[in-house]
């Protein structure tokens, strides 16, 4: 689904140029459940937007489903943010204001759809991440994971192809960051949906079933594992009552 072939990007800061990837190729399958971690600096969060169609790169091609995006515009590059790919950020990027369906449902008031549909399919990713009966909650009356659950329904809501999360688990406490976790692995499972992390975090490494280790903007590492943490059994069909607090 997504082929990344010798990317390079190339920031300024003040008089200095950093050079955030210098030549990154990299197949991501459809389904996957990957992460791209390294510590700060590594360039895994360049790369994150870069797929993202968030930014672009200044040699190299990135194709998402056989589409070369760096033939892209502005306005194509929203289309297909919009259509194929979810966000979910470590700090949430909830709306206040808006309530927990509200905020779920706004990527699909994007698309233009008929009020009934997005009645109807907010309110399944909502049930689906356990929080069914909290979807007139706003943000601040809601716990950290309860809202990044919010996050990953707004994210899935308009079902895309791939969802990117950046240190989905930073603002988490680690116990709440597993169940999370937890929920996002059962989610793909269910929906094909492909995953990919950037992260730190060495429990979102040990859960990927792929690792890729960035350094100084390269690939060190790309390697298949086995997750040391097992997805609950509950979690692949749905959220138990007893993670619902999560």
């Amino acid at each position: 689904m997504i082929e990344v072939t010798g990317v390079k990007k190339t920031y300024r800061s003040g008089e200095t140029l950093v050079h955030a990837l210098r030549g990154v190729s990299i197949k991501i399958e459809n389904g996957e459940f990957m992460s791209i971690a390294g510590p700060s600096g590594s360039g895994k969060t360049t790369l994150l937007n870069l797929i993202g169609c968030l930014d672009t790169a200044d040699h190299g091609s990135i194709l998402i489903d056989g589409t070369d995006i760096s033939t892209k515009d502005k306005q194509e590059l929203a289309l297909l943010r919009r259509r194929s790919i979810g966000f979910i950020f470590q700090s949430f990027n909830l709306i206040p204001v808006l309530t927990a369906f509200e905020n779920a449902a706004f990527p699909l008031s994007l698309l233009g759809l008929e009020e009934k549909e997005i009645q109807r399919r907010t309110m399944e990713i909502l049930k689906e991440v356990g929080l069914g009966d909290m979807a007139h909650r706003k943000p601040a009356e809601l716990s950290g994971g309860q809202q990044q659950r919010v996050a990953i329904a707004r994210a899935l809501v308009k079902d895309p192809q791939i969802v990117l999360a950046d240190e989905p688990t930073a603002n988490l406490d680690s116990r709440t960051g597993q169940e999370i976790l937890e929920l996002m692995e059962g989610l793909n499972r269910n929906h094909g949906t492909t995953f990919v992390f950037s992260t730190h975090d060495k429990m979102v490494m040990d859960f990927a079933r792929r690792l890729v280790l960035l350094h100084d903007g390269l690939i060190q590492k790309d390697e298949s594992q086995e997750p040391s943490l097992g997805a609950s059994t509950t979690l692949a069909t749905g959220v138990s009552t007893e993670r619902q607090g999560g």
